[in-house]
């Protein structure tokens, strides 16, 4: 049967019963997950094992449906499915959040982060605290959050300096320090759900996109944007999150399984990502693909100071950021 988004229409799906000394015995509780690619990428294998682990230390309690490929929709589509409560669990940028979080686009502040570590440090403190507490009051329970790597600029020919993406016509996602970023320098910002991107980009609706080394491969645009220009200007940041409803709705004990189990699952996703960047680039390479260095940092850095300046006070302050930035 073809899996779409109408099939997992809130109640559309009853849980199974397996036979236990020939009675009928209802299954754990039923837990929709949307993941945007496939079986092979760290975005659904992090589900899997959530399942694996779930299976031994609450065994019977859940049953996780995970429904890779985007069939549920881009991230826009299945955090409003979470909301609306079709949806139980899922991944998400932290830009995808944003038209609910705003305060969330702190964590994607171009060349705010020296590296991973730097980011996994901040979101261990105050901040991810703060933050967990906005995405909850807004529907989206959030236990932790991962690292997709950094983000790279992804085009036909190479784009290494600011000045040549004046002109050009930018994917982005739907947010609005992304926005206002690739403006700044000049380019012409369109939102294009993920989904969408390989037929914009082959068709010429836009010129070029940013996107993280794996997530590049995963979606096959090494086909049709072969050149990656090691930008790495902003860390992409997502959350684990649940649907509120859903995840009040758990005993106290099956609330802390869950969590214990995407604690144990963040650890895996994290080590899954940095291998699959490493293979990713090879089979993009191996397919006509080519990476190439950005040029002129400074330029980049001074575009995004703008966007620090633009949306400090929104973010509470710029005293704030800065404090971020030169944080051990």
């Amino acid at each position: 049967m073809l899996i779409t988004r109408r099939h997992f229409a809130a109640g559309s799906l009853a849980a199974p019963a397996t036979l236990r000394g020939g009675q009928a015995v209802a299954a754990g509780r039923p837990v929709t997950v949307a993941s945007l690619l496939g079986e092979d990428k760290p975005e659904t294998k992090i589900w899997r094992r959530v399942a694996e682990i779930l299976a031994r230390t609450a065994p019977g309690r859940f049953d996780l449906r995970i429904v890779p490929n985007a069939a549920l929709g881009g991230e826009k589509e299945v955090a409003e499915g979470l909301r609306l409560g079709s949806i139980q669990a899922a991944l998400s940028t932290v830009s995808s959040l944003s038209g609910w979080v705003p305060e969330g686009q702190i964590l994607d502040l171009p060349f705010l982060f020296r590296d991973g570590d730097h980011l996994g440090r901040v979101l261990a403190g105050p901040l991810g605290a703060e933050l967990k507490g906005r995405y909850e009051a807004q529907g989206f329970v959030v236990p932790g959050f991962i690292n997709y790597g950094a983000r790279h600029l992804l085009a036909k020919e190479p784009l290494t300096t600011p000045a040549s993406v004046r002109g050009k016509r930018i994917r982005v996602i739907q947010s609005p320090l992304h926005t206002a970023l690739w403006s700044g320098f000049g380019a012409y910002p369109t939102p294009i759900p993920i989904p969408e991107t390989y037929n914009a980009l082959k068709t010429g609706v836009v010129d070029c996109m940013d996107l993280t080394k794996s997530a590049y491969v995963g979606f096959r645009l090494h086909e049709v944007v072969p050149v990656l220009i090691e930008t790495g200007h902003i860390w992409a940041t997502g959350v684990v999150m649940f649907a509120a409803p859903f995840w009040r709705g758990l005993a106290p004990a099956d609330r802390e399984a869950l969590s214990a189990a995407v604690a144990e699952g963040i650890a895996y996703f994290d080590e899954l990502m940095l291998a699959d960047e490493a293979a990713s680039m090879a089979k993009a390479a191996s397919e006509g693909g080519r990476t190439v260095p950005a040029e002129d940092r400074a330029g980049w850095q001074d575009g995004a100071r703008k966007v620090w300046a633009s949306f400090a006070p929104r973010l509470g302050g710029i005293a704030k950021i800065e404090a971020i930035a030169q944080s051990a």
